[in-house]
């Protein structure tokens, strides 16, 4: 650990212990394929992701990381391997399996939540990237989630705000039976159309659709007739 002060968005050791194998595997890996040809590693793996969370927490741009973290280039070309390589899945992943063990649950869920939200982007956003949702009166993007029922993160999508929830759901719902085989039952709300509900049972997902009372303003938890 270098000598810096301690910024608030850096690992704990104990969080460090938690991750640090994962990170140290995936180094060991890339140099074995590089049959050991090539500069030794010289750049701390805590560092970096120190560097990574820093960004995360504050939303600055990668070109102004303080000084006393690694170059901001370097960090971010660790950040787009780690995606690449789907790192930050494991990572995830990993985290969420001990929270689900600490809770008394097994390891993988049975259960989960999807749901969407239009947001609104800013003027430097690529056009092409950007949609209108009609029925919010939003422009911009749309990100669509899938949770377990604690809340913990299994997938996300990120498409054009005017992407219809049920399409973008359908994708979801894929990618989570292939990482999630475990996933038998869903919630959604009512955005989500008939055809989404009969994907769901090509995959052999039971799908619920909660409706929510009518008259009723702001965040409103639904309660759901199983918890696993």
């Amino acid at each position: 650990m270098t000598d810096r002060r301690a910024y608030p968005s850096d690992l704990s050791d104990a969080r460090w212990e938690l991750i640090e194998p994962v990170l140290a595997a995936w180094r060991y890996e890339r140099h074995g394929r590089a049959l050991g040809f090539g500069r030794p590693a010289e750049l701390d793996l805590r560092e970096i992701m120190n560097a990574i969370l820093y960004v995360d927490r504050t939303g600055v741009q990668w070109r102004y990381l303080p000084h006393d973290f690694p170059h901001w280039n370097s960090v971010y070309g660790y950040f787009a391997k780690w995606q690449k390589d789907g790192i930050f899945a494991q990572l995830n992943g990993l985290l969420r399996e001990l929270v689900r063990e600490h809770e008394g649950r097994g390891a993988e869920p049975s259960a989960c939540v999807i749901d969407a939200q239009s947001v609104k982007t800013s003027t430097s956003v690529p056009a092409a990237s950007q949609g209108t949702d009609n029925a919010k009166k939003i422009v911009g993007r749309k990100r669509s989630i899938v949770t377990d029922t604690l809340g913990l993160l299994l997938a996300v999508l990120v498409t054009a705000a005017s992407v219809q929830d049920s399409n973008a759901g359908t994708r979801l719902l894929d990618q989570v039976a292939t990482d999630t085989p475990t996933i038998r039952k869903t919630w959604v709300d009512g955005g989500y159309r008939k055809h989404f509900v009969e994907h769901a049972a090509t995959l052999g997902i039971d799908m619920e659709i909660s409706a929510r009372t009518p008259g009723t303003k702001g965040f409103t938890p639904i309660p759901k007739r199983w918890v696993v």
